[in-house]
C-alpha cells in the first residue's frame, strides 16, 4: 500500500507581506540601514568643516561603518564622538602629514608639466614617477583611517601598514579605487549629473563609499585580529578599543592613568 505524502505546510500571501514589511523584516532593516548612513554622512561632512579635522572625521567615520558591518553600531552618533575624540590627535597628525604630501605631489606635477612642455623625456619619466607617488598616496588613504579606527599602533606603523595591506589585497583595493572613481565620474559627467551628484555627496555619499570600502576591509581586519574580538563589545555596542599613542617600536602605550588596570594590546598590528 502506497504511503500518503506528507502534505507541504502552507503560508498565507498576508503572512508573507506582514513578515517582509515586519520590524524585522528586510525592509525595514534596509530603510533603518539607509538612515543611519544619512545621519552618518551629515556628521562627517559637519566635522571636516575645519578642515584640519577631516581625518579624525574619517577615523570616526571608518569607526562607525566598520561596526555596522559586525552589526554593532549602537547609536550612530554616540559612536562618531566616541571615535572621533579618542582619535583625535593622531588622525588629526595623520591627516597633516597626508596633506602635506599632497601639496608636494600637486606643486611637483604643476612644476614638471609646464617642464615637460617644452620636450624632453626625463621630465615625462619624472612626471610618471609623481603619479605614481599619488596613486600611493591614494591606497594608503583608503586604509590608514580604518586601520587607526581599528587597531593600536604608532603614526609611522599605520602608515606603513596601510601601504602593505594595500599591495596585499590588491583586488579588494582595486575595487574600492574603481568605486569611488566611478562615483567622482558620474558626477561630473554632465549638468545634470553634477546637480544630482553633489545632493547625493551631501546626503549620503560619502558614508555609502565608507560602508562600501569597510564590506571589503572588514574579512581583513578580522583575519589581521586572528578572528577575536574585543571582549568588551559582547556587553556594550561602543566599547570598542581605539588607537591610542604607541611606542617606536609599535607596541601600543596604554595612558599613564589606565595602566593599572590590566588593559591588552591584542589588537595592535605590525605587519
Amino acid at each position: 500500500m502506497l504511503a500518503r505524502p506528507s502534505q507541504a505546510p502552507v503560508v498565507e500571501k498576508g503572512d508573507t507581506m506582514r513578515s517582509i514589511f515586519s520590524m524585522e523584516g528586510p525592509v525595514f532593516e534596509a530603510l533603518s540601514k539607509l538612515a543611519d548612513i544619512m545621519i552618518l554622512n551629515i556628521l562627517f561632512i559637519v566635522c571636516c568643516i575645519p578642515v584640519v579635522t577631516i581625518g579624525a572625521s574619517l577615523t570616526a567615520m571608518s569607526y562607525v561603518t566598520l561596526k555596522m558591518k559586525d552589526g554593532s553600531e549602537g547609536y550612530i552618533w554616540r559612536s562618531f564622538f566616541k571615535a572621533f575624540k579618542e582619535n583625535f590627535r593622531q588622525s588629526t597628525l595623520i591627516w597633516l602629514i597626508l596633506l602635506a604630501v599632497a601639496a608636494v605631489l600637486g606643486l611637483d606635477m604643476l612644476f614638471l608639466r609646464q617642464l615637460s612642455a617644452q620636450g624632453g623625456t626625463s621630465w615625462l619619466i619624472m612626471r610618471y614617477l609623481v603619479a605614481a607617488g599619488g596613486l600611493i598616496w591614494i591606497v594608503v588613504v583608503l586604509y590608514v583611517f580604518p586601520l587607526q579606527a581599528r587597531f593600536y599602533n604608532s603614526i609611522m606603523n599605520t602608515l606603513r601598514n596601510s601601504l602593505l595591506m594595500a599591495a596585499a589585497n590588491a583586488p579588494r583595493t582595486v575595487l574600492m579605487m574603481a568605486a569611488i572613481a566611478g562615483a567622482i565620474l558620474l558626477t561630473f559627467w554632465n549638468g545634470t549629473t553634477f546637480v544630482w551628484g553633489i545632493l547625493v555627496w551631501l546626503v549620503a555619499g560619502f558614508a555609502a563609499l565608507s560602508y562600501l570600502n569597510s564590506t571589503l576591509q572588514i574579512k581583513i581586519f578580522r583575519k589581521i585580529a586572528g578572528g577575536q574580538e574585543d571582549a568588551a563589545g559582547a556587553d556594550d555596542p561602543d566599547a570598542w578599543e581605539v588607537p591610542e599613542e604607541t611606542t617606536d617600536s609599535g607596541m601600543p602605550q596604554a595612558d599613564p592613568e589606565e595602566q593599572d588596570n590590566g588593559t591588552n594590546d591584542e589588537n595592535s598590528i605590525h605587519i
